[in-house]
């Protein structure tokens, strides 16, 4: 049987209004990842930087935190790539591990609501700021 991995996430998310010169964090939603016949594998994380008219908010400003497992299925370990408190708040300028299934002897799944950590520069423009937020498994 030829292996199959599935990755489930939310297509968008509202995290909510912010002032200029504050931290913000807020759940993005359910990520799921799904392996049938593969015995292991791995989601990176990725963003682009969030933008509006006149403004921008980089990569460097925005960090990731997968946080525990919400589900687990299947005889494999499923592992957080920033499980504990001293391991959250990874910034995404660079791919980021966001969680880790090793062991499965055949179907596995594993979920997870991380949590967006956004840091709003002092001098950022009012408005609406969109970007994108990739889960990839392999």
């Amino acid at each position: 049987m030829q292996p199959i991995l599935t990755i489930t996430v939310p297509t968008t998310a509202n995290l909510g209004a912010v002032s200029a010169g504050s931290t913000h964090s807020s759940q993005l939603g359910t990520v799921t990842v799904t392996g049938s016949d593969i015995t292991d594998w791995y989601v990176t994380v990725t963003a682009t930087a969030l933008s509006t008219t006149g403004g921008t908010i980089s990569t460097s400003d925005i960090a990731y935190w997968s946080g525990p497992a919400t589900a687990h299925t299947g005889s494999g370990k499923c592992y957080p790539g920033q499980g504990t408190a001293n391991q959250q708040q990874v910034t995404l300028n660079t791919p980021r591990l966001a969680f880790a299934s090793t062991g499965s002897c055949g179907n596995e799944s594993c979920s997870w609501n991380p949590t967006l950590v956004i840091t709003v520069p002092a001098n950022a423009v009012a408005g609406p700021y969109t970007g994108t937020i990739t889960h990839s498994a392999a």
